[in-house]
């Protein structure tokens, strides 16, 4: 097998693991690539192209998020992941470990961590790796990753979000919120949410966001129901996995992306809505559409005729 045929083997699992580390797709994608490069380049034949792979893409991924903080830092607004509709890495075995590890609940507890905390959990909880492999990954020994594995363990443990099993309750969860949405039906949208239910949006300053997160499923519900009429006409939503959660995707009638929701659900209602709709979040999934222009046609449209007071 060729170098290009080895590594075209496991770089579904490289970018898996440079995701959950750095939670970008743009970043991870560019970690995968510098890790062909440094692989290409290299004079040596390893033992084991699988963990040589995963431990050069875990120290780009390391370097890549220790610059990437300093950023978030100035971000504006709530910072979210860049969604993911569609995770490349399969284990039927492991499925559902692997899809709560993806969540936007589960990436945003991994903030919390160092960055070698947060790669040495990845490596460890959600992909397996021996200690051996991860401490020559991750550059520390194999019992200061052991220390480092059970901090990140404790720290994920105090927040870790806990999801229904049956994945075909939440999609049919998801299906009737889409459908209370769509409808701006108040009611039926108070209906599916949790008494303690928050939403949240990520718009960087470059898409239109609210400022605070809504809490409450009355307050939840009609900020909801608000936008559905407003974007009557001018925008569709539709249910989508996102992270491997449920969630729902916005666009123009020109099918080009507004936004992306993730669902966090729990006992059959729902527990956060997170909203990303900065458009350098959005891009990795396909055209994005002017969401600030899309606003204001939608403020026209329900614009009473004559009224030029808003103009």
């Amino acid at each position: 097998m060729t170098r290009t045929e080895e590594f075209t083997a496991h770089r579904s699992l490289l970018f898996a693991i440079a995701y959950r580390i750095l939670g970008s797709v743009a970043e991870a994608e560019d970690a995968v690539q510098e890790t062909w490069l440094r692989y290409e380049s290299s004079t040596t034949e390893p033992v084991s192209v699988k963990s040589f792979l995963s431990a050069v893409v875990t120290r780009v991924a390391i370097d890549v998020l220790r610059s990437a903080r300093v950023r978030r830092e100035a971000y504006v607004g709530p910072w979210f992941p860049e969604p993911l509709l569609d995770d490349p890495y399969e284990d039927p075995e492991r499925s559902a470990e692997l899809a709560d590890s993806v969540s936007m609940a589960a990436l945003l507890l991994l903030e919390r961590l160092t960055p070698t905390e947060r790669a040495v959990f990845v490596l460890r909880e959600v992909f397996g790796f021996g200690f051996p492999e991860i401490a020559r990954a991750v550059g520390r020994s194999e019992e200061a990753c052991r220390q480092l594995a059970v901090r990140a363990r404790r720290h994920m443990e105090e927040g870790r979000p806990r999801f229904e099993a049956d994945r075909r309750e939440r999609e049919e969860l998801a299906a009737r919120f889409v459908d209370a949405l769509r409808e701006g039906d108040l009611d039926g949208l108070t209906e599916l949410l949790a008494a303690d239910v928050s939403a949240v949006a990520d718009g960087g300053g470059k898409g239109p966001a609210f400022a605070r997160p809504v809490a409450g499923p009355t307050r939840v519900a009609r900020l909801l129901a608000g936008f559905a009429t407003l974007m009557d006409g001018v925008a569709e939503v539709a249910s989508q996995q996102v992270n491997d959660q449920p969630g729902v995707v916005v666009r123009d009638r020109d099918g080009l992306l507004v936004a992306v929701l993730a669902l966090d659900v729990s006992d059959g209602r729902i527990q956060t809505i997170r909203t990303v709709v900065n458009p350098d979040k959005l891009r990795h999934l396909g055209p994005v559409a002017d969401a600030w222009r899309l606003r204001e046609e939608a403020i026209a449209r329900r614009r009473p005729p004559g009224d030029d007071a808003a103009r």
